[in-house]
């Protein structure tokens, strides 16, 4: 695995598009109003003039804030740093860090057009807090009401190239501990044909726990390790390929935890 350090970051209850779990982690809020057909045109998460905004944006935000409260590694596999095209990014969750870890340190090839699911309830309310989310993690509106607004949106982006960030516990841990991963992700990946790449996130809820607002002082130790992609293989059950997913983020949470606890 490629090391590198940097010195210098969601929670949907319902399945995402009916059937797993993605990202940013809030309390429930009145329902949000449906966000209009440009918001939702998958040519719109791949648009260079908001990539350009994202990145700057990403620049003072993940590495001119957030990163400098941390010490940050990064170990990536060969093989993840060789993907291109569409893909599923599969991350524990613990943190508000996560997300922010997550964008800032998969490979640049994924990361240009990776955009984040997160509560439509609540992220996309008030426009401030949908613009934020918007620029700065290329955001969708995941409905978890049971309404089944925004259906199929998770599918169209993937078949339109743009990759996604999911979170399958479908909340934040409270503890650190690790949940069982919901399934809608993988059927999704199964679906459309698309890898899976795991990642675990280690040290980001001692750094930054449930009901916190900002990183703990001293700057304490993240890791992201990010796996080997996965892909589905024929026949195989969506539930075996979920553990796949599952034990594959839980191995690379294993091998680096020393790292955090040395």
């Amino acid at each position: 695995m490629k090391r590198r350090k940097d010195h210098d970051p969601a929670a949907v209850r319902r399945s995402i598009d009916g059937g797993g779990s993605s990202a940013a982690a809030s309390e429930p809020t009145p329902a949000a109003p449906p966000a209009s057909s440009a918001q939702l045109d998958p040519a719109r998460f791949r648009d260079p003039r908001r990539r350009l905004a994202r990145r700057i944006a990403q620049r003072i935000f993940l590495h001119g804030l957030a990163y400098r409260t941390i010490r940050r590694t990064v170990v990536t596999h060969p093989a993840a740093e060789a993907l291109d095209g569409p893909c599923i990014v599969l991350a524990n969750h613990s943190s508000h860090l996560d997300a922010p870890l997550v964008l800032g340190s998969v490979p640049p090839r994924i990361r240009r057009n990776l955009a984040t699911g997160v509560a439509a309830d609540y992220f996309f309310t008030a426009p401030h807090k949908r613009l934020f989310t918007e620029l700065i993690f290329n955001a969708f509106p995941v409905d978890r009401t049971g309404t089944g607004a925004n259906r199929g949106l998770s599918k169209q982006l993937l078949k339109a190239d743009v990759p996604l960030l999911v979170f399958p516990e479908g909340t934040r841990s409270r503890t650190g501990k690790m949940a069982s991963f919901k399934i809608g992700a993988a059927g999704l990946a199964k679906a459309v044909g698309v890898p899976v790449l795991p990642v675990a996130l280690i040290g980001a809820h001692e750094a930054m726990p449930y009901g916190t607002r900002w990183p703990r002082r001293g700057r304490p130790r993240v890791v992201v390790a990010i796996g080997e992609p996965l892909r589905a293989q024929p026949k195989e059950p969506t539930a075996a390929f979920n553990e796949r997913i599952e034990a594959s983020v839980r191995a690379l949470y294993a091998e680096h935890r020393p790292r955090i606890d040395a």
